[in-house]
């Protein structure tokens, strides 16, 4: 199973939308994801708060392995 973070903040509604493709893909188990807030962090903030959401895979990388709004289901799929 793939682990995910998904960078979000409170009253983002794309994020709203992501995160529904994401419980669609728990589902099946394809994947486990941890919601990350951003606005509690600065540093968060200043790297996603204009690109949320954000999905990473959680596997330490020296490049991180990001997939940013805008995505589909299918894109989203495909990338894991």
């Amino acid at each position: 199973m793939i682990k995910l973070n998904f960078y979000t903040t409170e009253g983002c509604h794309l994020c709203e939308d992501a995160q529904r493709m994401l419980e669609t893909l728990a589902e099946t188990g394809l994947c486990e994801w941890l919601s990350v807030e951003i606005a509690r962090d600065d540093q968060l903030s200043e790297c996603y708060g204009i690109r949320i959401p954000v999905i990473g895979k959680t596997a330490t990388k020296v490049v991180p392995d990001e997939l940013g709004w805008p995505f589909t289901l299918k894109e989203l799929r495909e990338w894991l």
